[in-house]
């Protein structure tokens, strides 16, 4: 167990949190600590105060992200309390805090007329998550928009960065060590024809294409360029392979579900014999896209920690 810094009061920290109520997927094992900062000093706090040893991990909304069942060593900080702030700050360009919802920025930016912006409404995290993965839906990316973002690091300090500074790929960001997004500037263009329409639009299509009201995390897999992980999938037979709990989605291939009462081991025993039947049948090795952290869990400690 990590150390708690005497200074923070008990209101502010959960001891043995269970990650499966802070996840999409409904899984994940107790973090030694959570925190829920609701303002940006009380995080500097937080941050600046925790020993420098301790492991230190962010939570948004929990999706694209698999938390094993031993859980996780050290403390995890859910932003979901910080403001939720957009800003419009000239013709062009808005600021969006990390705890923001990426439907709310979809929202805002179409009734301001800025685009393309309506994308957004289709990655099912918050800005924060989106900017450390370049998420990315209906053919657009998260990165694409961005002109600089801030960041916070270990000791609390906040850095304004510009897009410059960081490497940007597919589903990939690397920029600064041991810094985190505290929000961004992202530069759009005046779009007469945005409308909510589109937004309906882009959401009827995912909800013809994906499976709803069954827990999942998203896309599991990169799309290999100039494919669809999901057809790979389906071709090596997996659609609809069920493993304990867990199951491949039956209406779209690049989804796992918590079909009934899955462990984290579970889906990542799923996901390790997908992917394996993948290679074996296509020759591509798929790359994952969730996140996947924590510890397993020790056989010896089943009944409780």
């Amino acid at each position: 167990m990590s150390a708690v810094p005497s200074e923070l009061t008990s209101t502010e920290v959960l001891r043995n949190e269970p990650l499966r109520k802070h996840t999409s997927w409904r899984v994940g094992g107790p973090a030694d600590l959570f925190y829920t900062p609701a303002s940006i000093d009380e995080l500097k706090r937080i941050l600046s105060e925790l020993p420098p040893a301790t492991p230190v991990h962010w939570l948004g909304l929990g999706s694209n992200l698999l938390v094993r069942d031993g859980g996780i060593r050290g403390a995890v900080i859910a932003t979901g309390s910080l403001p939720r702030e957009l800003e419009r700050l000239d013709e062009h360009r808005v600021r969006a805090s990390a705890g923001l919802a990426c439907m709310l920025l979809a929202k805002r930016c179409v009734r301001w007329q800025l685009g393309p912006a309506a994308f957004f409404a289709g990655i099912p995290g918050t800005v924060g998550g989106a900017l450390a993965m370049n998420a990315g839906a209906f053919g657009g990316e998260t990165w694409t928009h961005v002109e600089s973002v801030a960041t916070i690091d270990r000791r609390g300090d906040v850095r304004e960065r510009a897009r410059a500074e960081f490497e940007i790929g597919y589903r990939s960001v690397r920029g600064p060590a041991a810094e985190w997004f505290l929000g961004a500037t992202f530069k759009l263009e005046r779009d007469a024809s945005s409308s909510m329409d589109a937004i309906k639009a882009l959401l009827a299509r995912r909800n013809a294409a994906q499976p709803l009201g069954v827990p999942s995390c998203g896309s599991v897999f990169r799309n290999p360029p100039g494919d669809f992980a999901g057809r790979l999938i389906e071709q090596a037979g997996q659609k609809g392979r069920r493993l304990g709990g867990a199951m491949v989605s039956d209406k779209h291939a690049n989804f796992i579900l918590n079909a009934r009462k899955a462990t984290a081991a579970d889906i990542e025993t799923l996901i390790a014999e997908v992917r394996a039947a993948v290679e074996r049948t296509s020759g591509v090795l798929l790359e994952l896209e969730v996140r996947v952290i924590g510890e397993p869990l020790d056989p010896a400690a089943k009944g409780g920690r």
